[in-house]
């Protein structure tokens, strides 16, 4: 008994730290529907949060496609959603596209000759209602490994208030919230940064003072493909149509506090999206099931026409 679960633990510590993002080919002509959802068993010891890290999923993710599952005592043998489905977002698919609502990074590495184009995608946190991560078309304007942290007058008068004061920097280390990497965005007024950070489980939240926010061996892996200049354009799009062949998708997420989202976020305007959607096609909307993938905001895209196929992946999380 005490090997197994020896066994176990160097498993999910292997899973764990070898959990890099997902690569999909980018899909061509007016395809942009990627990945498909899977299903694992969580084991005893699993948190939503340890499973959603193993899969790459951020815990806003990982929660809305799973509701009534306990976050942190899903249960040994509960069956898990991976919602590792996704529609891409609106815009070029050039350097790096900042989804809000989304909790979600995409990054378009430069297509190189002979070989198929990708998409990569990542779990990230953004601002909170207070410190909004800015939307708008940006660039990466430096890199620094190992960075220290200057935090800017606002937090650390937050930090002070709150009784707990900060230095005017911190270096590199444990306590360094920025983690082992950072890369600075052009943005005006601010200093805005996609970088690691030293805690982990607030990492697919919106809980950042304006940044974007990765797990440390995610940072890991985007942090050399990316170099100075990549474009990045930060969008909130708390919904989105998409197609797959002839089958169309309805993704929805919930709207950020503090954001103007909301108002948009109505079934009429989702109503005219789809519409609009298939104004060129032959197709009949299933209404039923669009008012369900909105009422639930899963994040999830379903399939919402009538007679859908879908796949499914399951795989035993516990075995």
């Amino acid at each position: 008994m005490k090997i197994r679960s020896l066994i176990r633990a160097a498993l999910l510590m292997a899973a764990t730290t070898n959990a890099f993002a997902a690569t999909y080919t980018l899909p061509v002509g007016t395809d942009t529907v990627i990945g498909e959802v899977q299903k694992v068993v969580a084991m005893h010891e699993d948190t939503l949060l340890d499973i959603g890290r193993r899969y790459g999923v951020g815990y806003e993710e990982i929660v809305a496609a799973n509701p009534g599952v306990n976050a942190w005592v899903p249960g040994a043998g509960t069956e898990v959603v991976i919602p590792s489905r996704y529609i891409l977002p609106e815009g070029p698919r050039e350097g790096i596209v900042v989804s809000l609502s989304e909790h979600r990074l995409f990054y378009f590495p430069p297509h190189k000759a002979g070989e198929a184009a990708v998409v990569r995608t990542y779990p990230i946190s953004v601002g909170r209602m207070d410190w909004h991560t800015p939307l708008g078309l940006t660039r990466i304007v430096n890199k620094r490994e190992k960075p220290i942290w200057y935090p800017p007058e606002s937090v650390r008068k937050e930090h002070a208030a709150d009784g707990r004061p900060l230095p005017k920097a911190v270096p590199p280390g444990p306590d360094n919230p920025l983690g082992e990497y950072a890369m600075r965005l052009g943005i005006p007024g601010g200093a805005y940064l996609i970088h690691g950070t030293n805690r982990p489980s607030g990492v697919g939240m919106q809980v950042t003072h304006g940044c974007v926010r990765m797990f440390p061996e995610d940072i890991k892996e985007l942090y050399p493909m990316v170099p100075v200049n990549t474009p990045v354009r930060l969008v909130d799009q708390p919904y989105k149509m998409g197609w797959r062949g002839d089958e169309l998708f309805m993704e929805v997420h919930t709207p950020l506090e503090g954001t103007d989202s909301a108002e948009a976020h109505s079934l009429t305007n989702i109503t005219k999206l789809l519409v609009g959607a298939t104004q060129d096609r032959a197709v009949v909307i299933d209404w039923a099931k669009a008012e369900r993938t909105f009422e639930s905001a899963s994040g999830i895209p379903e399939p919402v026409m009538l007679h859908p196929a879908s796949t499914v992946q399951v795989i035993d999380g516990g075995n």
